[in-house]
């Protein structure tokens, strides 16, 4: 891996409980060698650590977690054990409803809302065993590739404090890499799974459109047409157990898919017979040196497994972020508030209401306009999924930028979109609808991570796994830790 930038040294310890993999803590359960109620506690103490530190939680769940981490032990004790996910620890987004929790969703005007149901998500977390420690940070009603908001404020790196976790899925995201348990649930509209996960060093995956139900609750609304819910982990093995838990059709999500419960084979192997398309930039994106870097090594590796590679720019037009992607986005944003007055909207963060304020300007002929060239734009990736197996990209065009600003405004000497233009390689996969995940592939020369990211066709999140088990083997990465004991 001479070819990727050098990685962080390791972090002095936190709690070696908390830093176990999901499959891991399964594997020590299941031989006795620890229990739930020990590895809550530790976790309890690492998310303290990082949000005192990073600022990743909203809201902790801590006595229901003790107490659901005592009934695991006496499941495990016992060998009445049923849930997937008995005993292990996981985070929830504050934009997924929990019962009897706070669900802000970084608004103000959410202060005091309280669910009284849980979310289908929750739900199947629940009935697999899994003990939910706190709701995770993020940005209002996630607006933004950043997990700052007027509820939580500013939301920070484990890699560097001084740098952004981005978002939206930002406190999830931070957490994970932290070691303070080892899943988390996040939802992703326009790269809120895969930008933070990028900028921490995690695995996270935006699965296929409507193959995670978002019902009750957070449908959401704010992203009818883009959003998804999925899992973010430190391994890809334990990112393919949280999606076999949380994926499954619910009736009351109508974009929710009547699929079979999905299994994934997460065995690192050969690539030998899969064609992987590549692109740096999309043939116009900029992006920054470090990225180009760790991307051209991260290519030369799949050669190197067997796969056959093949450059492939998609054929997506340069101004897609403006005609349909932020067309969609804003319009939809603002739809999902149009019931409050102007005196509620004056609580919310000065940039969301600029969103709002531009969702409201575009006329509806102009987003079915944007809903059309979104159409064209997913038949762009059908044609690429006849040519290869999948895509792979940049997951970001830049490393995390400083904490507390919306974005870079500037790559490699040319200027960007403050909001979206410097995740370009996100937001389109999202109008698509296409399964993506992100996989850490290196680490910039100020020692921040970089990820690759690997898109499929629709329902085909087995090829993701496939590809990036085989790359998480090779690149090695998975035992490096952020320092949170270190200075920022």
């Amino acid at each position: 891996m001479s070819s990727l930038p050098a990685p962080c040294a390791n972090a002095s310890k936190l709690g070696s409980l908390a830093r176990l993999t999901a499959i891991e803590l399964l594997d020590g359960y299941r031989a006795g060698r620890f229990t739930p109620t020990e590895v809550i506690e530790e976790v309890i103490t690492a998310l303290q650590t990082a949000d005192a530190r990073c600022n990743v939680m909203v809201a902790s769940m801590f006595d229901a977690a003790r107490s659901e981490a005592e009934q695991a032990t006496r499941a495990w004790r016992s060998g009445h054990v049923a849930g997937a996910l008995t005993g292990v620890p996981v985070t929830v987004k504050d934009l997924i409803f929990v019962a009897g929790v706070p669900a802000r969703g970084g608004a103000p005007v959410l202060q005091s809302f309280v669910p009284e149901v849980d979310s289908a998500v929750v739900t199947s977390l629940r009935n697999a065993g899994a003990v939910i420690t706190c709701k995770t940070t993020t940005c209002e009603a996630g607006y933004k590739l950043t997990a700052d908001s007027p509820v939580s404020g500013i939301t920070r790196n484990p890699w560097n404090p001084e740098r952004t976790s981005g978002g939206s899925s930002g406190g999830a995201a931070a957490a994970v890499a932290a070691g303070c348990g080892p899943l988390a649930v996040g939802t992703d509209g326009v790269g809120s799974i895969r930008v933070p996960s990028s900028f921490c060093g995690v695995f996270g995956i935006k699965p296929t459109f409507g193959l995670v139900p978002r019902a009750p609750g957070f449908f959401p609304p704010s992203w009818a047409s883009l959003a998804h819910t999925g899992p973010i982990a430190r391994t890809v093995a334990d990112a393919a157990l949280l999606l076999e838990v949380i994926a499954g059709h619910d009736i009351r999500d109508a974009a929710s898919l009547p699929v079979a419960p999905r299994r994934f084979d997460t065995r690192s192997g050969s690539l030998k017979g899969l064609k992987i398309a590549f692109s740096t930039d999309f043939g116009y994106a900029a992006v920054a040196p470090d990225v180009r870097k760790a991307f051209h090594g991260a290519v030369d590796v799949l050669k190197h497994l067997g796969a056959e590679t093949l450059h492939d720019d998609v054929g997506i037009d340069a101004d897609v972020l403006e005609r349909t992607a932020r067309t969609i986005a804003y319009t939809e944003q603002a739809g999902a508030v149009v019931t409050r007055d102007a005196a509620q909207m004056s609580l919310s963060d000065p940039e969301y209401q600029e969103v709002i304020a531009r969702g409201r300007g575009y006329s509806g002929a102009e987003y079915i306009d944007a809903m059309h060239r979104r159409t064209q734009l997913r038949n762009q990736f059908v044609k690429l999924f006849q040519r290869a197996d999948v895509l792979v990209t940049p997951t970001v065009a830049v490393t995390a930028f400083a904490a507390g600003t919306l974005g870079t405004d500037r790559i490699d000497g040319r200027s960007v979109d403050r909001h979206l233009g410097w995740s370009p390689f996100t937001w389109p996969i999202n109008l698509a609808g296409a399964p993506a995940a992100t996989l850490p592939c290196g680490f910039d020369r100020d020692g921040m991570p970089i990820g690759l990211q690997i898109v499929a066709p629709w329902l085909e999140e087995g090829r993701i796994f496939r590809v990036a088990a085989a790359l998480e083997t090779a690149f090695g990465l998975s035992g490096r830790w952020p320092d949170l004991a270190g200075p920022g």
